[in-house]
């Protein structure tokens, strides 16, 4: 081979194995960066992750309370979602709150720990959004903002401290499903650890498709709401039990609650359905779901079973006076109550009471769900829509939200 030949020959291997080195450090820093992307990305975010093309996305919704954190993963499905993953800590957030006005160390690191379960879960399942919210506890808290940034700061969830009225809406939205469209108004109690949502749903309004299963979520029939400032953590430290419950006791609770609640002008526009006994009462609530599961004499607790269940007035009344009758050792061994709600199950059973005083329902649903429901409806809904354009070059416009439950 001639000399210029054989020189030209090696200038192009020198070429080509300096491309490939070239290409090879390409392939392995894009692999690194997206290892890292992956690793640096928040929850609910799909930067640097894949997933498969037959995988089904999913959906979280994270509900940090006062008392509870809870998160739910599910699916989208024909009849609305499916849930591939529930998580649920009583973490007590607001603990001691009503007395300093700030969330307490000891509180964080329990909410954090769990949050930290949380966020591990939803990377796990790769989830394509979520939407994680505060309630009472971090509104209410000096340092609530504070513990928001050191959540997105160690876990990478956002927490978005949600209003009272937001909390109603979503709680409704949840409970949708519980309705009993044959009845003209239903009122929708949330009792929470740091406060309590009460929502009257005029049944005969607009908003509830004429197929069973539909709502217009944009269109949420809610006559009027109220959100105060007590529940079963903040009712239970205002009132500490002492070493038995009494009547006595339990009164003052009821009492306490009922007038927070009576001076409420804004329903009373069905006052007379409910009078007529044309409406009822959806309870929302791990105390709720408690008095539920010691009515019905579970000897654990069964979600399928309460979910949904009826229970009359005379029935809570029932619960609530069996529990009167146990101490605080003996509530914990109660299997649908347990240790950690055995001092905050009475102050649950107090609120549902006042209710049912001011405003008397012969029915009650009981349900095992809720804001987190309501989350996931919203945050599937949003992910539906398109955006349908004027036919005349205007900007897109969103459709109404519709969501099938």
């Amino acid at each position: 081979m001639p000399f210029g030949a054989r020189i030209s020959l090696l200038w192009s291997l020198l070429k080509w194995g300096g491309s490939l080195r070239v290409a090879r450090e390409t392939r392995w820093k894009d692999h690194v960066g997206s290892a890292e992307r992956a690793r640096r990305a928040p929850p609910g975010d799909w930067s640097g992750r894949r997933r498969s093309s037959g995988e089904q996305p999913c959906y979280a919704a994270l509900d940090l309370g006062t008392n509870n954190c809870r998160l739910l993963v599910a699916t989208p499905s024909p009849r609305g979602f499916r849930v591939v993953e529930a998580y649920s800590r009583i973490v007590r957030l607001g603990e001691g709150l009503s007395q300093t006005g700030r969330l307490s160390e000891e509180a964080m690191d329990r909410s954090m720990a769990a949050l930290k379960v949380c966020a591990e879960k939803v990377r796990r399942r790769k989830v394509l959004r979520v939407k994680a919210v505060a309630t009472q506890a971090c509104r209410g808290a000096e340092n609530g903002g504070e513990f928001v940034q050191r959540v997105a700061d160690e876990t990478g969830l956002r927490l978005q401290i949600i209003t009272p009225k937001e909390e109603a809406q979503l709680s409704v939205a949840g409970c949708m499903s519980l309705f009993d469209r044959e009845a003209e108004a239903a009122l929708v109690v949330d009792v929470g650890g740091g406060s309590t949502e009460l929502s009257w749903v005029d049944l005969q309004a607009g908003g509830l498709d004429s197929k069973p299963r539909q709502f217009a979520a944009w269109r949420l029939p809610i006559k009027a709401w109220l959100s105060i400032p007590i529940g079963v953590v903040t009712l239970a430290e205002r009132f500490p039990e002492g070493e038995r419950a009494d009547q006595a006791w339990f009164r003052s609770m009821v009492e306490a609650v009922k007038t927070q609640i009576a001076a409420f002008p804004h329903a009373e526009s069905l006052r007379e359905t409910f009078a007529a006994d044309r409406a009822h009462m959806v309870g929302t609530s791990g105390a709720i779901t408690s008095l539920a599961g010691l009515h019905l004499g579970l000897p654990r607790y069964d979600r399928n079973v309460v979910d949904g269940l009826w229970m009359r007035r005379v029935d809570c009344e029932a619960a609530a006076d069996r529990l009167l009758k146990l101490t605080a050792r003996e509530r914990a061994l109660e299997p649908c109550i347990g240790a950690d709600r055995a001092d905050l199950v009475l102050a649950g059973a107090a609120i549902l009471q006042a209710v049912q005083e001011l405003w008397p329902c012969s029915r009650v649903r009981v349900a095992d769900r809720g804001l987190r429901e309501g989350l996931l409806m919203s945050l599937m809904s949003d992910q539906q829509k398109k955006p349908r354009r004027r036919r005349r070059g205007g900007a897109g416009r969103a459709r109404p939200e519709t969501v099938t439950l």
